[in-house]
């Protein structure tokens, strides 16, 4: 049923609004649409939501290369519609080519950061686009601001477009309204000098009669002639002063261009000038992060030595283990010997068994006396080395409190880093405002000096009215002239030809005021569009600036990233140092002996 009434629709060109929310129109629907939107030239507004049309991707395609080929269009409601990033590419294909669209409602959609970026794109291109909801389309914050701006910025430019359309038309009415009047003017001037012929024509009859009063009168139109004569100096003299004004006016262009050229100049040293910054920054920051590599690999070497002095004390650890197993080895052969001596002894001196006996016990009290000094060395020793494992921890735990408050140190020093870019970032941002600033009362003035411009050429107009004017009364005192000097037509005719060609003259200022005038107006619009274009600049510039703050962010974010894992990393290897050792004294033979002490 969608079908049929939309094929019905595109030859109707009455139809103005169009509402199909919640038909779930499908693919069908969507080629329809592409097909209405290709054929009809009469509807303005479009709402289509709740439908679904981005599931259907061939059919949102057709839609698209409808909307692509639609020039009367202005609002498009596309609410609810599930439309994915591709779908949301492919109408920004099609807003780069439409020229007609002025809103678009694109909420509650499935778009994202990619389609964001596209619709973002193709406002490049776009100009007349003045409204693009895009809220609940997870799109980021950044891409909503760019978009806001490039809106703003196509609503800016339409506004100047239309004052300068309406002034067009307002100078081109005046100027067909001059025109008009001037050829009434011709027109009417003909007619007296036909009018005049027919009376000169009359009055060759009387003129024999009136010569004698043909003299006095013509010593009166000498005079009259020469106050003619003055007043068309002063004329000219106004026209020169209007002259001196264009020239004064094309000197105040040629310096706002200087005024303009050094502003450019002026931003484009301040933006290498941020740029050097931006690279010193990275360097200290590089210079940071390397200092902290260095403290890094201290502490490493610390920790290589510590680790060495452990290896140095387990090594001492096992010879004393070793010279106790070497006197246990000794003292077993020595009871041995004595063990085999006692029995020679025996049997060879069975009668001296006595003797012997004393002998074997004191022999056993000194044996039992040096094993007594041995245990009595070892044991100091083995307290001598608990001394040392004990100087060792404590040795350990100073370079991890060192290590520790090292870390704190540069986590301060990181966290003043980071407030002084944000400082800085801070303070570039009130500089850019209020160069901003300064840009809109650049642009104020100049529109001033246009509306300056306006105020002089309406006061050219207003002395070509009193020219046309004066032209008018020499017109009539040429007509009285003519009346009473019929005797001599020869001097009036070339009295008249003289007079045609002055107000020919004066009519060639004219025109060449005119085309002055339209210069200045070029120059006007060609200065407006630099600061169009200067405009660009800085916000291009800002975005520019954006990006480079993102991308620091995010290193500091990786640096912090690594200097943590770093901080685990050693974490553990002291953990499992410690374990190590507390482990080898706890297992170690010497250790379970004196715990049996």
């Amino acid at each position: 049923g969608v079908k049929l009434l939309l094929h019905g629709l595109c030859s109707n060109t009455t139809v103005k609004s169009l509402d199909l929310k919640g038909n779930n129109l499908r693919s069908t629907g969507a080629e329809a649409l592409g097909k209405l939107l290709r054929q009809n030239k009469s509807i303005k507004s479009l709402i289509l939501e709740w439908n679904s049309l981005g599931m259907w991707e061939e059919g949102f395609s057709f839609f698209c290369q409808g909307l692509r080929a639609n020039n009367s269009l202005q609002r498009l409601d596309l609410r609810n519609n599930q439309i994915n990033h591709q779908g949301a590419g492919e109408l920004a294909m099609a807003l780069t080519q439409n020229t007609s669209l002025q809103e678009l409602d694109l909420r509650w959609n499935n778009i994202g950061l990619l389609g964001g970026r596209a619709l973002l794109n193709c406002l490049n291109s776009n100009k007349t686009l003045k409204r693009l909801e895009l809220a609940g389309n997870n799109v980021p914050g950044d891409i909503l601001k760019a978009v806001e701006q490039a809106l703003d910025h196509n609503q800016d430019r339409e506004v100047i477009l239309s004052e300068a359309q309406n002034q067009v038309n307002i100078l081109s009415k005046e100027v067909l309204s001059l025109k008009d009047e001037k050829n009434k003017q011709f027109m009417d001037f003909v007619d007296t000098i036909d009018k005049q012929k027919e009376e000169r024509a009359k009055s060759e009859k009387m003129s024999a009669a009136r010569v004698s009063q043909l003299q006095e009168a013509l010593d009166e139109q000498y005079s009259i002639m020469n106050s003619l004569k003055t007043k068309l100096q002063m004329t000219e003299a106004a026209l020169a002063l209007s002259e001196q004004k264009v020239h004064n006016l094309g000197e105040l262009l040629n310096a706002m261009k200087q005024e303009q050229n050094s502003m450019s100049e002026c931003h484009f040293r301040e933006l290498q000038q941020q740029k050097q910054e931006g690279a010193d920054r990275e360097g200290k920051l590089l210079h940071d992060l390397s200092a902290a590599s260095e403290r890094n690999l201290l502490l490493r070497k610390q920790v290589d030595e510590l680790e060495r002095k452990c290896k140095v004390q387990q090594d001492q650890l096992f010879q004393v283990k070793q010279d106790l197993t070497n006197t246990t080895a000794e003292l077993k052969l020595r009871a041995a010997e004595a063990e085999e001596r006692l029995e020679m002894e025996k049997r060879r001196f069975k009668q001296s068994l006595e003797d012997m006996e004393s002998l074997r016990i004191k022999e056993v009290a000194r044996v039992t006396q040096h094993m007594e000094a041995s245990e009595r060395s070892m044991h100091s020793r083995i307290q001598s080395l608990e001394a040392i494992r004990i100087s060792l921890e404590e040795e350990l735990s100073q370079v991890k409190a060192a290590a520790l408050t090292e870390r704190g140190q540069a986590e301060e020093e990181l966290i003043k880093v980071r407030s002084q870019a944000r400082l800085e970032e801070q303070q570039r941002l009130e500089h850019l405002e209020e160069k901003l600033r300064l840009m809109t009362e650049s642009r104020d003035e100049a529109q001033n000096c246009c509306l300056k411009q306006k105020e002089m050429v309406a006061e050219a107009q207003a002395k070509a009215k009193q020219l046309s004017l004066c032209a008018d009364g020499l017109r009539r005192r040429l007509e009285e002239l003519q009346q009473d000097l019929n005797s001599k037509e020869e001097e009036k005719v070339t009295e008249l030809n003289k007079v045609k060609v002055e107000l020919q003259e004066q009519i060639g200022h004219l025109e060449a005021e005119r085309a002055a005038q339209d210069g200045l107006r070029e120059k006007i619009a060609a200065l407006e569009r630099q600061l169009k274009a200067l405009s660009s600049n800085h916000r291009e510039a800002l975005l520019d600036k954006e990006g480079e703050i993102s991308l620091l962010l995010e290193k500091l974010r990786m640096k912090e990233a690594e200097i943590s894992r770093m901080r685990e990393e050693e974490a553990q290897r002291a953990s499992f140092l410690q374990n190590a050792i507390m482990a080898y004294v706890q297992g170690s033979p010497l250790g379970t002996h004196s715990s049996r002490k």
